[in-house]
C-alpha cells in the first residue's frame, strides 16, 4: 500500500515529516474498512516510518480492526528501490500468510510490476499507484523466492472507488 496524501502545506522542514493532508486522513481509515469488509487481514505490517506512511498504517489498522502489534517500522522502507523493497519483503517470518508493505512511489509501483506475473494495465491518469493505493498480490508459499514474476495481481483498490468514498 502506498501511504495516503500528505500535506506539502503543512510546514513540515522535511520530507520524512510531512503529515497526511484531509484527503489522506479520510483515505485511510476508507481503505481499512474495505480491508475488513473484504476479509483481507495482514499477519504482519511493515511500513515506512515517515510520519505519512505512519499515520497511514494507524488509519488503516484502526479501520480494519488490526492489531496495531502487527505493524513493524524499518527506516530502510522509506523512499527504498525495488532491491531494498524485495531484501525487506524476504525477510518476512516464515508464519506470515499476508504481509502489507506501506510504503512510497516510485519503490512500491516498480516492485508490483516486477512481482507482478500478469499485466498490470496502466490506468488512464498513467499512474498505477496513486495514494493510499492498495495493491493485493498471491505469492508462492515462501516470502524467501520472491523474484520477478512470481507474483499475481489479484486487486488494485484505489479509495476513489470506494463506494461512499468518491
Amino acid at each position: 500500500m502506498r501511504h495516503a496524501k500528505s500535506d506539502w502545506s503543512a510546514g513540515a522542514t522535511d520530507d520524512i515529516r510531512r503529515p497526511l493532508s484531509g484527503r489522506g486522513r479520510k483515505d485511510s481509515p476508507a481503505m481499512g474498512a474495505w480491508m475488513k469488509s473484504s476479509g483481507l487481514a495482514p499477519d504482519y505490517i511493515i511500513s515506512s516510518p515517515a510520519t505519512r506512511a505512519r499515520q497511514t498504517i494507524e488509519l488503516v489498522c484502526n479501520a480494519a480492526g488490526c492489531n496495531p502489534d502487527i505493524i513493524h517500522w524499518d527506516a530502510d522502507l522509506y523512499l527504498a528501490d525495488l532491491e531494498t523493497l524485495l531484501d525487506i519483503t524476504r525477510q518476512s517470518p516464515e508464519p506470515a500468510n499476508t504481509v502489507m508493505l506501506v510504503g512510497h512511489n516510485p519503490g512500491l509501483e516498480t516492485l508490483l510490476l516486477y512481482l507482478a506475473d500478469n499485466d498490470v494495465q496502466t490506468p488512464e491518469d498513467g499512474k498505477i499507484l496513486p495514494t493510499a493505493t492498495l495493491a493485493q498480490l498471491v505469492a508462492g508459499e515462501n516470502w524467501h523466492n520472491l523474484n520477478a514474476g512470481t507474483a499475481s495481481l489479484v486487486n488494485l483498490v484505489r479509495p476513489r472507488n470506494l463506494p461512499g468514498n468518491e
